[in-house]
């Protein structure tokens, strides 16, 4: 009996270290990518000039730094390391969301239609020669109109499978407006609109300033409080639709509000870089794997490491090459093969 016990005892210390370890790596991952974005770049910023002009912006009074690197930190260097932590967090988290609510490892932020709608909209946008902020105001719109449309048509038809329905519609609607978007490419001008959409449509933070990131901070704050306060009841949704609504459950509200909430929180990010693919499928398998499947603990987990992830990739996107490639492709060509690594080393079901 004594042996036993010291054996169990024995058992839970390792889990207890493991615990610890998962709750606190999103946080060094997430603090070390943010230094290294700030610190590299086209115009190196050194360590010293960060000091500097955080004790400066603190106590109000205006440095000896030199004045350039100033600028680069504050105006164009802060915003974007903030954008990249509002993306990676936002697709993160509604990657998680959607995962659970529709209990399949394989649905992504832009399931719905989200990302297809806001392309659509951005390309409508440009092909009027609208200004930048209002590209920005017709993705959004076209995004939550796309999940709109697909929650319209899911209601239509009633089905004995309600999450099943929704998922059908909204590929058939991305299947749908993408192939309006490229309808729409072939009447750009090749000269100074196409290139613009191709651009828009890989996806990228290059020239974000405070305006992006102020006007994409509601939504998606508003979004993760939904998905915060919902939290004990999205892991009894995650266990399937009777069970749910034999604990009392109103599965139908539940559903409606958390595809909102990451709905909210997918198009503003859309909206912000354009279409990044990858975090919301990637980081919450990783983040499952660290703290385990119970969403409490999964989802502050996940937009930690999801913001983590982006802005590593960003940095990439600046220093890596001679010009700037976009953000999309460095998300595809990290997580595509590091998806197929989780599947190949997978022991355990979803």
């Amino acid at each position: 009996m004594t042996t036993s016990l010291e054996q169990a005892v024995e058992g839970t210390q390792p889990r207890r270290h493991r615990d610890l370890i998962g709750r606190l790596l999103p946080w060094i991952l997430l603090a070390a990518a943010v230094g290294l974005s700030f610190r590299f770049g086209k115009y190196p910023v050194s360590l010293a000039d960060l000091w500097a002009l955080g004790s400066d912006r603190l106590n109000g009074r205006q440095g000896g730094m030199d004045p350039v690197a100033a600028q680069v930190i504050w105006n164009i260097r802060l915003p974007r390391v903030l954008a990249s932590v509002l993306v990676g967090a936002a697709l993160s988290g509604a990657g998680a969301a959607f995962q659970g609510l529709f209990r399949n490892p394989l649905v992504s932020p832009d399931i719905l239609g989200v990302s297809a709608g806001a392309g659509a909209g951005a390309v409508f946008a440009i092909l009027l020669g609208l200004p930048v902020y209002a590209i920005e105001g017709a993705a959004f719109a076209g995004g939550l109109a796309a999940v709109a449309a697909a929650w319209a048509i899911s209601t239509c038809l009633r089905r004995r499978d309600p999450a099943l329905v929704l998922v059908l519609a909204g590929i058939c609607l991305d299947k749908l407006l993408l192939a309006v978007t490229s309808l729409m490419k072939l009447y750009a001008d090749p000269y100074s609109q196409l290139p613009t959409i191709t651009y828009w449509l890989m996806g990228g933070l290059n020239g974000t300033g405070w305006a992006d990131v102020l006007a994409a901070m509601p939504p998606v704050l508003m979004g993760l409080l939904v998905l915060v306060l919902l939290r004990w009841q999205m892991n009894v949704i995650s266990l399937g639709e009777e069970e749910a609504r034999s604990l009392g459950v109103d599965t139908g509200r539940l559903r409606g509000l958390m595809v909102l909430a990451a709905t909210l929180m997918t198009a503003a990010s859309v909206a912000l870089a354009g279409p990044v693919g990858w975090v919301g499928l990637v980081v919450p398998h990783i983040a499952r794997m660290l703290v385990g499947p119970d969403f409490r603990r999964l989802l502050p987990t996940s937009l930690l490491l999801g913001a983590g992830f982006v802005t590593v990739m960003d940095c990439l996107a600046r220093v890596a090459g001679i010009i700037e490639l976009p953000l999309g492709l460095y998300t595809a060509v990290v997580g595509a093969p590091f998806f197929l690594w989780l599947l190949a080393s997978a022991r355990r079901g979803w």
